[in-house]
């Protein structure tokens, strides 16, 4: 216990400093370090998530041994350890997959710093899900602001310089919503760590007017994770954030960094609200509302792209909106939906932005759907990974997309509420409807060749394990998701209880 109770610190800790070291080592060493820690952390993570499954206990990590509820804390259960081991996986295969592409698309000697920038993210990743106070998260959660920026614009082309100057923007006008919102809980309760401050909120919430007051602060805190995360209608940022960053970057902030913030907003509901005083807020029908919208939204917009990573980028805005349904729903089971698209969206769609610039390079490095014709046919690897993906967005069945929507069907029936219900399964079938029209279209063009473009001498078949491990890996994921579900919900439902 003594030395577990170290571990999430650690986390935090070596990523500074490898950030720090980045910056003074060479692109290529700079590349080999970063994939060896991260892989050290994804061992460190396990070692949390077996010790809080095997003893049922959390571990708590009170920075400077300041006791509640005067310090600030690290916390690690069931659920952030799980979460912490799938957000390394996904880190070291966006980096084995995409490395090719951060050495072509930014200048040598800003490689190195791109894996700092990395690094950077990696702590901030790691913080926001140990986090047991609010002001941590805060700064955490500027920190990785600051480095998704960064990973955006070390590709010096005008789109991206555009992009990252736009989500620049909106997340400091959520940033600033954040903490305007925790700042106003601190002033109501005079806490800042989650769990003295839900014991005071639980004390407010039986007078009326206190009660309104603390709607009006978990609204605003609300609305500035929301924008950040790209809930409908602050999603006009994904489309150019995502299709114009190199793959590894697209991967790790469509599959990572908004469902990092979505994450510490479940957290805060659980820890610091209470799961019982918000759902007494209105709020919880607000994001029931704006999640059904923005499934329905994102994926009709999906529909009207005509290049493929733009397409993948609505379909993000899209699943978002599933995640803030289950939210919506509320109770066990919709918080177990919510967490488990987190999962499935992150072994999906950073399968997607890392396979889509493979089928544009025999397409004349054209992401454009018009040159992809055939695209799967002359790069095989990349035309398989990308049918993973599709299918298990549709929601076929043996894939983690189904039983995700699965969960959120059962979470419907299991709210109570004819309403909700209806509106649940028919908002599922619509956007499962969409996702099968403009994936299937995407299928048909990469795999048909009616002209007969595709002959053995344009057949690239690379077979180089630093693609193809991370595909199998992310394919053997979601193949886990979809036949093991109930490993992961299980652990879910355990981790939320733990929660509490």
């Amino acid at each position: 216990m003594d030395i577990i109770r170290n571990f999430p610190m650690i986390t935090v800790i070596l990523s500074l400093f490898s950030g720090s070291l980045c910056f003074v080592l060479k692109g290529r060493t700079a590349r080999y370090y970063t994939i060896f820690y991260e892989v050290f952390l994804l061992i460190v993570c396990s070692a949390i998530l077996w010790y809080t499954v095997t003893t049922g206990m959390a571990v708590t990590y009170p920075m400077g041994e300041f006791p509640a509820p005067w310090g600030n804390e690290l916390r690690a259960g069931i659920l952030e350890a799980l979460l912490a081991v799938l957000f390394m996986v996904i880190m070291i295969v966006s980096v084995l997959a995409g490395y090719r592409y951060i050495d072509t698309d930014m200048d040598e000697s800003k490689v190195n710093l791109y894996y700092a920038i990395l690094n950077l993210m990696t702590a901030s990743l790691m913080a926001i899900l140990w986090t047991n106070d609010l002001f941590s998260g805060y700064v955490f959660l500027e920190i990785l602001t600051l480095t998704s920026c960064g990973s955006l614009i070390v590709r010096e082309i005008g789109r991206t310089t555009l992009a990252a100057v736009r989500y620049m923007i909106l997340n400091l006008l959520g940033s600033g919503l954040f903490l305007l919102g925790v700042v106003l809980l601190y002033d109501l309760t005079g806490h800042l760590l989650m769990v003295p401050m839900q014991e005071t909120i639980a004390e407010m919430a039986q007078d009326p007017r206190m009660f309104m007051a603390l709607t009006l602060s978990t609204g605003v805190l609300t609305i500035g994770l929301s924008i950040k995360s790209g809930l409908f209608p602050f999603h006009f940022w994904m489309p150019d954030s995502y299709s114009w960053s190199t793959p590894t970057s697209a991967s790790i902030l469509s599959s990572l960094v908004s469902k990092a913030y979505i994450l510490l907003l479940i957290k805060i509901y659980y820890r610091a609200i209470g799961l019982d005083v918000f759902e007494q807020m209105p709020i919880r029908e607000i994001l029931l509302v704006l999640g059904i919208m923005g499934m329905i939204v994102g994926s009709v917009q999906a529909m009207h792209a005509d290049n493929i990573n733009r397409m993948v980028a609505f379909s993000s805005a899209a699943q978002v909106g599933y995640i803030f349904m289950g939210m919506g729903i509320g109770g066990i089971a919709g918080y177990t939906a919510a967490i488990f698209h987190i999962m499935a969206h992150a072994v999906t769609k950073s399968m997607l932005f890392l396979t889509t610039p493979r089928l544009a390079e025999v397409s004349d490095n054209s992401l454009l759907f018009k040159k992809l014709e055939a695209s799967a046919l002359r790069n095989r690897d990349a035309g398989m990974a990308f049918l993973i993906g599709s299918l298990s967005m549709i929601g076929i069945p043996l894939f983690a997309g189904f039983t995700s929507k699965l969960q959120f069907a059962l979470a419907g029936v299991e709210s109570g509420s004819h309403v909700k219900l209806v509106a649940v399964m028919l908002a599922l079938a619509a956007s499962s409807l969409l996702n099968a029209v403009y994936f299937m279209r995407t299928l048909i063009r990469i795999y048909s060749d009616p002209r007969g473009t595709v002959s053995k001498a344009n057949i690239r078949q690379h077979h180089k394990p630093l693609y193809n491990v991370p595909m199998v890996i992310l394919g053997g994921l979601n193949l886990f998701l979809g036949l093991y579900s109930w490993v992961a919900i299980n652990l879910i439902t355990q981790g939320l209880k733990m929660f509490g």
